[in-house]
């Protein structure tokens, strides 16, 4: 496939993927960000349900909606409109890209050079590397050690290294197992934790008095748009294996629902708990006043159920990292060049989630307001390239 920059026709350039996969779970993907053989494609829509469910279904989704209460002072009520508000959007855009996954059968960020080019596209796929191998790989990493510190009384750092050996592993071996342990964990996850929100919201101060500034009602919709929003720079990674014939709207529906319903119920819990949960007891271990409402068993189940999540959440982060490392276009003459990426960056984000233990809170939500600042203009670009081009691609 080649790539042109005429004013009305794109055409993405990708190489195709060598070797064989198909739906094999137990083998490691080989190749890297090239455009995936037709003979692999296999898959359903209604799968990018829990592939989007199960890797919200974790605290740093929770922390989203205790933010607007703790740090910028909202109701309750103001805090999941904020919340509604922001992931509404972040999920109406991550459905229109995954929709394209099937069709143009290559990576998120190799997608991205129909509107930026080759050479223009290096500085939002070199952002998101960084942003999704790294970054959100520490936010999840430190949530899931500090669940597991807060269930088993270890040493954080001993918490921290048992949940990125996992989550390494998991996106180490590629696309089908991820699909995998998303499907696996999902009921699990969703059980553990409807459960222990209706215990949560029935202990809530729903009706609280509160300021409501119209800043930080501003900054907690920018939050959780940056947070569901942040998923969307991987959006065709997920559905790139997809016969080509797959229903767009089919495709796009699933994702985004996926998304927006998990982030909207977590985020809504969070708020709740935050109205009753003290920040300066809980300030250094926030995952531990979350389950401080729920009786002891359910506490011990939830905390599980946040580490693995977490687990899920970085499979991906860490699969994508790498994604959008090869699409910068270096060339590695490596036939498992994406695995290596992937372990690469795990080790990279265990050393930086290191420093995330202290002051987790305030480092996290100055880290969803930078994912802000570039998707915005990412998104904007992306979207307003096809009307410029009249469609033609």
């Amino acid at each position: 496939m080649t790539e042109t920059s005429h004013a009305t026709a794109a055409v993405i350039e990708a190489e195709v993927r060598e070797g064989t996969y198909g739906d094999r779970v137990a083998a490691v993907e080989p190749g890297g960000a090239e455009f995936i053989p037709l003979g692999d494609r296999h898959g359903r829509p209604y799968q990018q349900f829990w592939t989007w469910v199960s890797p919200n279904m974790e605290f740093a989704t929770v922390f989203v909606g205790i933010i607007g209460v703790w740090f910028f002072g909202l109701s309750f009520w103001a805090a999941a409109l904020a919340v509604v508000l922001g992931t509404a959007l972040g999920s109406l855009s991550m459905g229109a890209l995954a929709a394209r996954g099937p069709l143009f059968g290559v990576p998120q960020m190799v997608l991205s050079r129909i509107g930026f080019g080759f050479l223009g596209n290096i500085l939002p796929a070199g952002i998101n590397s960084v942003v999704a191998g790294i970054g959100w790989f520490a936010v999840n990493s430190v949530s899931g050690a500090f669940a597991l510190n807060a269930l088993l009384g270890w040493n954080s750092k001993i918490c921290l290294l048992i949940i990125v050996v996992l989550q390494i592993a998991v996106a180490f071996f590629g696309h089908n197992l991820v699909h995998m342990f998303e499907r696996v964990a999902f009921p699990f996850l969703v059980v553990v934790f409807l459960i222990a929100s209706v215990v949560i919201m029935s202990k809530a101060n729903l009706g609280g008095h509160a300021s409501n500034s119209v800043g930080g009602f501003l900054v907690t919709v920018g939050a959780a748009f940056g947070y569901a929003a942040g998923w969307n720079p991987f959006a065709s990674d997920y559905t790139r294996y997809l016969p080509p014939d797959t229903s767009r709207r089919a495709t796009g529906l699933w994702a985004g629902l996926g998304v927006f319903i998990s982030c909207v119920v977590l985020e809504i819990v969070g708020a709740a708990a935050a109205t009753v949960t003290p920040i300066g007891k809980y300030a250094n271990n926030p995952t531990a006043g979350f389950t401080s409402h729920l009786a002891t068993p359910l506490a011990d189940v939830t905390l599980l159920a946040i580490a693995l999540g977490a687990i899920c959440a970085n499979a991906l982060n860490v699969y994508s990292g790498s994604m959008s490392f090869l699409a910068l276009g270096i060339r590695l003459p490596l036939a498992l060049r994406r695995a290596i990426v992937a372990l690469v960056f795990g080790v990279v984000g265990f050393f930086v989630a290191l420093s995330g233990l202290h002051d987790a809170g305030t480092k996290y939500t100055n880290f969803l307001l930078v994912i802000s600042y570039w998707i915005g203009p990412w998104l904007g670009v992306f979207f307003a390239d096809p009307f410029l081009r009249r469609g033609k691609h």
